[in-house]
């Protein structure tokens, strides 16, 4: 595997700017300089860069910036939604820790232990600054900020959850009181949303849409200035080490951005999933549970043409370009001041999003690999094998216990992630782990579980729709077939099913059983 970039040539740039520096500077305090911080985080973004095999896509700035550091190919969330994901990966615990399980909870009402990712960096000595969205909306850790941060508005926590029992009739409750099941009742073939589904399912009319708008999104340009202004007023503050975060919420829906990113794309073949569907449905073999009858982000209630499909794809790719264009900048800001040499960069998701695979246009629910596999890179001026990829698994919850490691701050033993930090060195090391995402589907206990390894994606459902998944990816990346139940894999199945029992311990949803016996 060869390197894109010889690192040999950074570390040259890099010693000739301390020789440059050397009559304002002691080369002691050169020395001792900790490594700055920019973390830059998108929403919804699945893996569709050049880099890695969308060849349609125009993505210059990321997939440039993943030649100079190592791409993750296999790194996965730990919750398909925005407030539990991004409160996993920023508190460094798991869902099943947090027990957060969907937008409202504010973590730290609960754990006020636990230290956020930018606090235990500002607790450091780092300057930290914010633009845009890294926390979700409502739970800012406003504490965490010297610069550029919001008040919380959001302070309650999850308590004592305690899960309960979900019966078939109060299943079926739940998806017509969100517009489905005996409530799509369509009109040539359309079920149009009533006048309360948008308050029920996702966000209603204005995320079921897609198309040019110069205006809509323009904060994303505005955070990206801000950003910009950051790193400028801290390339002023010689010695002091910053950590600046600016996030992004494109590319979620509903799928708007300027005219000139869906003109990168007017003369693009978009091809459609290779198991579309118009309506979500669960694959032949697979669990009821696997699927959720519902979307709720695109083609909410209604059905998909195949025509629609493309275009709201081809949306998506420009939003993923509106985003890259913003990236870019930022780099270019961080090379104008020329801290490249001692800044990190890192890349990185909240979740995934299916884009029609089994009809499903949303992320919620999914334990499938659109859902789940998201980009990351990071770039370390010091590695050794910046340029290369890496294949093993990761999850956004080691991104906090690496960055620690990296800059040789004081461990934290309380995190639940392990350092990828030798993979920045040597992409293929040993690093034996799997990757776990929950998804708690009622509020009353988690109904699903998967679990990706280098081969294998296995999912486990429980209550309605309850079931088990095998997926082999080498051999079917399209995941089509359900090896679970073939005789031959029994041994396999029987130690995913220990890690999942062990996993999920406490936090699954019950069954009617247990649930009579704690009467």
């Amino acid at each position: 595997m060869k390197s894109l970039i010889p690192i040999s040539l950074g570390l040259l740039a890099g010693a000739a700017a301390v020789q440059g520096a050397e009559p304002k500077v002691p080369k002691k305090a050169k020395a001792q300089q900790k490594m700055n911080i920019l973390f830059i985080m998108s929403d919804d973004m699945r893996t569709d860069w050049k880099v890695y095999g969308t060849p349609q896509m125009h993505t210059p700035n990321l997939d440039r910036l993943a030649s100079q550091g190592v791409l993750f190919q296999h790194n996965y969330c730990q919750y398909p939604l925005s407030g539990p994901s991004r409160t996993s990966l920023l508190s460094g615990h798991r869902p099943v820790s947090t027990r957060i399980y969907d937008n409202s909870p504010w973590w730290q009402a609960d754990h006020p232990e636990w230290h956020s990712l930018p606090m235990y960096f500002k607790e450091n000595g780092y300057t930290t600054y914010v633009a845009g969205k890294i926390f979700h909306a409502g739970i800012e850790d406003t504490e965490a900020w010297d610069f550029g941060g919001w008040e919380r508005r959001r302070n309650t926590g999850v308590g004592d959850f305690q899960p309960s029992y979900v019966s078939p009739e109060e299943h079926r409750q739940w998806v017509e009181a969100r517009g489905g099941g005996a409530k799509q009742i369509k009109v040539q073939g359309i079920r149009e949303m009533g006048p309360g589904d948008e308050f029920l399912v996702g966000h209603g009319r204005d995320s079921d849409r897609w198309g040019p708008d110069e205006t809509r999104y323009i904060s994303e340009e505005e955070n990206t200035d801000k950003a910009i202004g950051f790193i400028r007023d801290a390339a002023k503050k010689k010695g002091e080490p910053f950590f600046i975060a600016c996030g992004y919420s494109k590319p979620h829906s509903p799928f708007l951005c300027p005219q000139r990113f869906f003109d990168l794309y007017k003369d693009v073949e978009v091809p459609l999933a290779e198991d579309f569907c118009s309506w979500p449905m669960v694959p032949r073999g697979f669990p009821a549970g696997s699927i959720r009858e519902i979307n709720a982000d695109v083609f909410i209630n209604r059905r998909c043409s195949p025509e629609e499909a493309k275009e709201a794809l081809r949306a998506y790719w420009a939003c993923i370009s509106y985003v890259d264009w913003n990236v870019g900048r930022l780099l270019a800001a961080l090379d104008e001041e020329g801290l490249r040499d001692n800044t990190i960069i890192v890349f990185c998701v909240d979740h995934g999003m299916q884009m029609g695979e089994k009809g499903k246009w949303s992320k919620a629910g999914s334990l499938w690999e659109e859902g789940t596999n998201v980009p990351l890179v990071v770039v370390d001026p010091r590695a050794k094998a910046n340029g290369k990829i890496s294949y093993r698994i990761t999850e956004n919850l080691d991104i906090y216990p690496t960055l620690i490691e990296l800059c040789g701050l004081p461990a934290k033993p309380d995190l639940e992630g392990t350092s990828f930090a030798s993979l920045l060195n040597d992409p293929e090391a040993e690093f034996d782990k799997p990757a776990f995402t929950v998804w708690n589907n009622h509020g009353k206990g988690i109904t699903g579980v998967g679990i990706r390894t280098e081969r294998w994606r296995y999912a486990e459902y429980y209550g309605v729709g309850a079931g088990r998944m095998l997926i082999d990816e080498v051999n079917d990346p399209h995941e089509l077939v359900n090896l679970a139940e073939q005789p031959e894999n029994a041994q396999l199945i029987a130690w995913f099913h220990e890690l999942a029992t062990e996993y999920v311990k406490g936090q699954r949803e019950l069954t009617e059983e247990e649930a009579m016996a704690r009467r």
